[in-house]
């Protein structure tokens, strides 16, 4: 058992994190996915997770804009907090939270709305443009952001979903910073994509940390070594090492950990 104290400590965000999750469980039913996880993510940082499938990293990344509420058997428990803010307080509208808490997806899942409307969406409901010149210049700004506005400008009324797969995952992403949010979430963003699209992806992800906390899920590791600045690693619902990246990848503590990257576990 926690005493006091240590139960205060464990709630206090350190002074540079954006992100601090004190005693995080996860159960679906009667599976425990995540397990008593704490872990302090910097601002304007890429942090990796990774670990084997089944490990808990997506289940854990979803806990961070309250995905999970949206699955009926799932119950999570412990602390998230955003700026010092527990995002599991009763007051916290999750909706408004998932504007401040973007999401990109494994596979890239455009409207079936013209690229226009697929930035102008999230602006459009959250009210965050008084007119059609605001949110003319969001849209503009979002995809110049995806890094992908040089090859849609003159074609913004053409379907989102006519894109190629890389550009569609662009487009995705120009989508889920067109709220303004401060932390942005991808769920393995480069599976589903060819080499040349991963470069592409991995490029803006290393341009969008100047703005945001970034919290990458991949089942890559050399992924995770060229875009990330810390990495966690996972395994069996745990949060077993989390830490620089060159050190984890170098240097592990857990030899779990070194299991997993010399490829004797995954």
């Amino acid at each position: 058992m926690l005493d006091d104290q240590q139960l205060v400590d464990r709630k206090v965000q350190s002074k540079e994190a954006k992100i601090a999750a004190r005693g995080v469980n996860v159960h679906y039913g009667v599976t425990h996915a995540i397990k008593d996880v704490d872990v302090d993510i910097d601002h304007k940082t890429v942090t990796a997770f990774i670990g084997p499938s089944g490990c808990g990293k997506s289940t854990f990344l979803r806990c961070i804009n309250r995905m999970n509420d949206t699955i009926d058997v799932a119950r999570v428990t412990g602390d998230i907090l955003i700026d010092n803010e527990n995002i599991y307080d009763k007051k916290v509208d999750p909706v408004q939270l998932r504007a401040k808490v973007g999401m990109v997806f494994q596979k890239p899942n455009p409207f079936p709305k013209s690229i226009y409307d697929n930035i102008a969406y999230g602006p459009r409901i959250h009210g965050l443009a008084k007119s059609k010149a605001d949110l003319d210049e969001i849209v503009e700004k979002s995809l110049r952001r995806g890094a992908i506005w040089d090859e849609v400008k003159d074609r913004l009324n053409a379907p989102g979903t006519g894109l190629s797969g890389g550009q569609q995952q662009r487009l995705c992403i120009a989508r889920a910073v067109a709220t303004e949010p401060e932390v942005l979430l991808m769920d393995e963003p480069c599976s589903a994509l060819d080499p040349i699209a991963t470069a592409q992806v991995e490029e803006l992800i290393d341009e969008l940390r100047q703005n945001y906390s970034v919290v990458i899920v991949t089942h890559s590791m050399q992924q995770a070594a060229r875009v990330s600045q810390k990495t966690a690693f996972f395994h069996l619902g745990t949060l077993v090492e989390f830490g620089e990246t060159g050190q984890i990848f170098t240097n592990p503590q857990d030899e779990r950990t070194e299991s997993y990257i010399t490829g004797r576990i995954g």
